[in-house]
């Protein structure tokens, strides 16, 4: 049942609160808020909203850029991070337009609505199921310089093979050798146990938490399967939870794809499913690995605009530094069952027909969750109306390890892009899927590769030091 004004007043004044925070999000996917005293939280404000300049938060607007923002009240939170008593809300952006605003079109939350609404009205399905992994690294320092006299970056962990001789307690983790690693050598379990309640405080539901692969201080938490647009607050919301618990903790968390030179770096493997009329539209006992013929054309629909999902979906350019060989990270347009080299992966062990699924493995949390949800609907769905087939495209399935192929094996096989440059170009060249039923505005779209590119001439230009013990003396 949908929350009134009435409800969230109730919780203002029976969890004394005192402040009433309103929490926006930035075309990178990144929250913003203004606060208001609680005091001052009515009907008027849930109605007409709390005023706002879009063009500050990375959105290019032809009308003015002054946007109001709703609340959504089922949203309602009290955040656990705040000393003063502060209730959180997130909501829509909306067009002044008095007296019917209109939607600000490049939002976020809006887009990810109207994908859904989009899926609805092709009549394939009426809900999508995502599942997100979020990994991350914790650090316990972490510093860099990007000055004309001195570039450079560090970071520790106290557990990281590194820290051998200097440990003390012999409490060290080996390169490549954390997976599952158990106490002493989970140093930070308390952390993330504290992370996973808070989540399902905040009503986000968790599957569990473990340590991952990379053995300076990279870990995973995963939630359970959720409604899409549902599931894009919940990404924000993770996120936050994660980043500020670590800081009680004395850490700093990261979702940076590629932090630690040499190890595993951080995905976010989406697991996606389609239900219509709660029935699952992705099984079929037949079917290979029990997937159905619109389950085919869905994800020949990923892998046909993989290049140009990659610009959402790994947004950053250190997000190529973790699709490389070697750690697990996909590098070659393909599917297959239990295949962690491929993009896309179909876990062996969802048998039951409403868990039926795949997952792709590209993207990263670098991303804006509602626009990487968003691109992968959109290019699913242009998979099924379009009945394009994995498999005779030549896409897979891939049962063996796409790694240890021959080089002339491998030849024959198609890549994801290597650089953020080049996932660009692609999405310059191919996005009318994202454009169907007007979900992506295309002002959005020329608005987001134009950032993007200033983003990568900026750091082209940058000397690395990884330059310096390669060219400084030729």
């Amino acid at each position: 049942m949908a929350r009134t004004t009435e409800d969230v007043l109730k919780m203002i004044q029976d969890n004394g609160i005192q402040m009433v925070d309103f929490k926006i999000v930035d075309i990178n996917g990144q929250f913003r808020h203004v606060t208001i005293p609680a005091v001052h939280f009515n009907e008027d404000i849930v109605k007409e909203g709390i005023g706002f300049d879009a063009s500050n938060y990375g959105y290019a607007v032809v009308e003015k850029s002054d946007m109001v923002f709703i609340p959504d009240l089922d949203t309602a939170l009290i955040d656990p991070f705040c000393e003063i008593p502060t209730l959180s809300l997130t909501g829509n952006a909306m067009i002044i337009d008095y007296p019917n605003n209109r939607p600000l079109a490049q939002y976020p939350r809006n887009i990810v609505q109207a994908a859904e609404q989009y899926m609805k009205d092709t009549g394939i399905a009426d809900t999508m199921l995502i599942l997100p992994e979020f990994e991350f690294h914790m650090f316990d320092e972490v510093g860099w310089s990007v000055k004309p006299e001195q570039i450079g970056m560090y970071v520790d962990a106290e557990q990281a093979y590194w820290n051998s001789a200097d440990n003390g307690l012999g409490v060290i983790v080996p390169h490549q050798k954390a997976y599952h690693t158990a106490k002493p050598f989970d140093v930070s379990y308390e952390c993330r146990s504290e992370m996973c309640l808070e989540l399902e405080k905040a009503g986000i539901e968790v599957k569990y938490h473990h340590p991952e692969v990379g053995a300076a201080g990279q870990f995973e938490i995963e939630p359970k399967l959720g409604q899409m647009s549902k599931m894009a607050d919940a990404s924000m919301m993770i996120k936050y939870i994660i980043h500020n618990t670590a800081l009680k903790y004395g850490k700093v968390a990261t979702f940076m794809p590629k932090p630690v030179y040499n190890e595993a770096g951080n995905g976010m493997h989406v697991h996606m499913l389609l239900l219509k009329d709660d029935q699952p539209v992705f099984s079929d006992d037949n079917g290979y690995s029990h997937l159905s013929e619109t389950a085919h054309y869905f994800m020949g629909g990923l892998l046909k605009h993989i290049s140009a999902l990659c610009a959402i979906t790994n947004p950053s350019t250190n997000s190529f530094k973790r699709l490389v060989p070697g750690f697990e990270a996909p590098v070659t347009v393909g599917y297959a069952t239990s295949n962690r080299s491929a993009v896309i992966r179909i876990p062996a062990y969802a048998k039951t027909p409403k868990m039926r699924r795949f997952e792709i493995r590209n993207p990263d949390a670098t991303c804006n969750p509602y626009f990487c949800y968003a691109a992968l609907l959109m290019a699913g769905l242009d998979g099924v109306k379009n009945k394009i087939d994995p498999h005779a495209n030549g896409w897979g399935p891939y049962d063996v390890n796409l790694y240890h192929l021959s080089d002339e094996e491998k030849a024959k096989l198609t890549a994801l892009p290597t650089t953020l440059d080049a996932a660009l170009d692609a999405l310059e060249a191919d996005h009318d899927f994202l454009t169907e039923g007007g979900v992506f505005p295309e002002e959005l779209i020329k608005n987001f590769i134009s950032l993007k590119r200033k983003e990568c001439a900026e750091l082209a230009k940058i000397p690395h030091p990884a330059e310096f013990d390669r060219y400084f003396n030729l």
